[in-house]
């Protein structure tokens, strides 16, 4: 009954070690590349994916925060000694509730089509000032106009510097923060355009910024991005914008549509590879390169952010050359004119932080400041997901002479920052805890696979191991008793020689027993057969 129990236990100890080692071995080496797998399954885009309802309308409400540069002296424009003098106002803080709509699945090629639709609210206790507030800006209608006519011959020029006069308009407007925004205002030159050419000429009737953005879909245009579906490395990024695979705005490879549209971006980023963001206000992809480690609440993350490259147009990187439309300027503006309906805008990072010197020697009121000014990216590079977004870009206008129109005969050319606003997002902690528990996941398995490993081999070694020792421990008991066995011969010989001498004489034999053994007396036997203990 003991030799059976003994077998049952040694098989139920290799039994568990061989489960615990397979286990392990799992664990340890393979559950990080199912983890990998299972990841991507739930990143995909679809209807019924764990981040559709965040994608279609973001849980949390967004903000956006705007300044604008007030033009303090823009009679002083056509005096060449003089630079215009900007005073910072703002922010100006809106809510924005985004909502994906006209969502369309296409799963012959793996995309989904939508538009973006935004409602903004004025947010009055985040703000710096009031929508009331009247600021002096460019006229932008009269610059446009003066702009396009630039290539035409000398009476259509003419024409259209007489009708500048016609209208008083001058090189600045006073308007309040709400009409140079959302709400636009009413020019008499725009009225007029509208009348005389097609709507894809003068498309607005009012004047404004952020004119038709508030609750509109058509004005950032129609998506169609890849859901990752069959490929996850594609997951996010752009395959048509407005039916199209190119813009038409820019030439050669500058007019392709890379990167992602803001939402989803590759898993696995890599440092040496920048990342790409498509802005449909510019009509084109923006890189951002990677800057160093950082954690946003306690999840490490990539930041990645706008450099030299992201602004350059042909000055610093050939293969930016594309982007310069033929207006060769110093590097830190984007020429964006065509995508503006070919209004003179180029775009910069805030107060031209990381531009040329070339436009801040210009102007007069900025002060460039990496904390305030720098756009960037921070990324859990794993899953691609963005943990922190600060998107800041400034909205500049291109003011230059032009002999054959007399509002600007004889002006000073200058880039004359407009307004920059601001988009700063930080992931909620219940969202960025969900991601931490997400990634501790391998990590945890890799652990407990190790454990398994030891315990496993541990209860599979153990039954050898144990008759190993009990063997040993075996031939031990029998080495020393053969040992004591010895050292008691020798004894009781020098006991025997030690008796008395008349003892001597008696011939004594010495029984050759082992108290350990058989645990019977040794006895000392005289030649007469008496015994002596």
């Amino acid at each position: 009954m003991h030799f059976k129990e003994c077998c049952n236990r040694r098989c139920i100890l290799t039994s568990g070690g061989v489960i615990l080692v397979a286990f392990g071995i799992f664990l340890t080496f393979c559950f990080h590349a199912v983890f990998r797998d299972i990841l991507y399954e739930q990143l995909k885009l679809r209807p019924t994916s764990r981040g559709y309802d965040a994608w279609v309308s973001p849980p949390f409400p967004l903000s956006m925060d705007v300044y604008f540069f007030n033009w303090t002296n823009p009679e002083d424009l056509w005096n060449h000694t003089s630079k215009p003098i900007l005073e910072e106002l703002g922010p100006y803080r809106f809510t924005e509730r985004p909502e994906k709509v006209d969502i369309e699945w296409h799963d012959r090629n793996a995309t989904v089509s939508y538009r973006k639709k935004s409602v903004y609210f004025f947010d009055e206790e985040g703000s710096n000032g009031s929508l009331d507030d009247v600021i002096s800006s460019i006229n932008v209608v009269a610059l446009s106009a003066a702009h396009r006519a630039r290539s035409w011959n000398y009476v259509k020029q003419k024409g259209v510097s007489m009708g500048l006069n016609l209208y008083n308009q001058k090189v600045y407007v006073a308007k309040t923060a709400g009409e140079l925004l959302f709400d636009g205002y009413e020019d008499d030159m725009v009225l007029m355009g509208k009348q005389l050419f097609d709507a894809s000429e003068v498309p607005f009737d009012r004047v404004g910024w952020f004119y038709t953005r508030n609750n509109s879909a058509d004005l950032i245009g129609h998506y169609n991005v890849h859901t990752g579906v069959d490929d996850i490395a594609k997951i996010g990024s752009m395959a048509e914008w407005n039916y199209k695979p190119r813009t038409d705005f820019f030439a050669d490879h500058c007019g392709m549509l890379n990167g992602s549209a803001g939402e989803f971006y590759t898993p696995n980023l890599s440092k040496d590879v920048p990342i790409q963001l498509f802005t449909p206000d510019m009509c084109r992809s923006l890189p951002l390169d990677f800057e160093r480690e950082e954690e946003v609440a306690g999840i490490r993350g990539y930041k990645y952010a706008g450099g030299p490259r992201t602004v350059d147009n042909g000055t610093m990187y050939p293969e930016t050359a594309c982007f310069s439309a033929g207006e060769i300027v110093p590097s830190g503006v984007l020429n964006i004119s065509a995508c503006r309906f070919g209004t003179p805008v180029f775009m910069s990072f805030p107060h031209y932080y990381g531009a040329d010197e070339y436009y801040l020697k210009q102007v007069e009121g900025l002060s460039p400041d990496k904390s305030k000014h720098q756009f960037y990216m921070t990324m859990e590079p794993t899953t691609g997901i963005p943990l922190e977004v600060a998107a800041r870009f400034q909205l500049n206008i291109l003011i230059e002479p032009h002999p054959n129109i007399a509002l600007y005969e004889g002006v000073k050319r200058v880039f004359l920052p407009v307004l920059w606003f601001e988009q700063h997002v930080t992931m909620k902690p219940e969202f960025v805890g969900e991601i931490g528990h997400a990634l501790s996941i391998p990590t945890t398995g890799r652990i407990c696979g190790v454990v398994m490993l030891i315990l496993g081999i541990t209860m599979i070694v153990w039954t050898p191991a144990d008759r190993m020792l009990s063997r040993r421990k075996r031939r031990d008991i029998v080495k020393d008793t053969s040992t004591d066995k010895a050292l008691l011969q020798q004894n009781l010989s020098k006991a025997a020689i030690l008796l008395p001498e008349k003892e001597k004489k008696e011939s004594v034999t010495i029984i050759e027993a082992h108290p350990l053994i058989d645990h019977k007396p040794v006895k000392l036997v005289s030649e007469n057969g008496t015994a002596r203990m």
